[in-house]
């Protein structure tokens, strides 16, 4: 196992749309997985995107209580119409926080490390990490999916001034 050089805003490999994995069962795809997983873990993640290690696959690492799983070639789509504010960070933007507005429930599915089909549906947290994980599988971080940029500041000063543990500021909303 090792830990991966993790990409920061501003490489290109964040900004394009990653290519489908073909196999996931090979070695190297096994241990890619497995190597995402012992970084994200190091770095104090909830989730990695192979993107975010310089390498444009679909394919995601998160925890999940205390399991974490690879899901590969992944599809999201949300249930119902409801959103809610929630704050974000990245492991590719260090030391910044941002609040972003997300599906609260969603349905997922693709393939597992044995390349078999997996689905299931997410809310919370779960469901935040895996839209977050899935942007990068796209091309996208989280501040291009901000509303208000003034929600947008390093860890410290969000810590000192705006208390961001406490939640979403306006609740739950439906989509506008």
């Amino acid at each position: 196992m090792a830990i991966l050089k993790i990409a920061r805003m501003g490489h290109p490999v964040l900004l394009r749309r990653a290519d489908p994995v073909p196999d996931p069962t090979t070695p190297e795809m096994r241990r890619l997985a497995t190597d995402m997983a012992e970084t994200m873990v190091d770095a104090s993640g909830l989730g990695l995107a192979a993107p975010q290690v310089h390498i444009p696959l679909r394919l995601f690492v998160m925890r999940d209580g205390p399991r974490i799983f690879a899901l590969f070639n992944p599809e999201i789509a949300p249930i119902g119409e409801e959103r809610e504010l929630g704050w974000e960070g990245c492991l590719s933007i260090p030391g910044l926080r941002g609040e972003v507005r997300r599906a609260t429930r969603i349905a997922w599915k693709g393939l597992d490390a044995e390349g078999r089909p997996v689905a299931g549906e997410a809310d919370g947290m779960a469901a935040r990490v895996m839209q977050h994980e899935f942007d990068h599988l796209e091309g996208l971080l989280y501040p291009m999916r901000m509303e208000d940029l003034s929600r947008l500041g390093f860890n410290e000063e969000l810590a000192r001034h705006q208390a961001p543990a406490e939640g979403p500021r306006d609740g739950k909303e439906k989509a506008r």
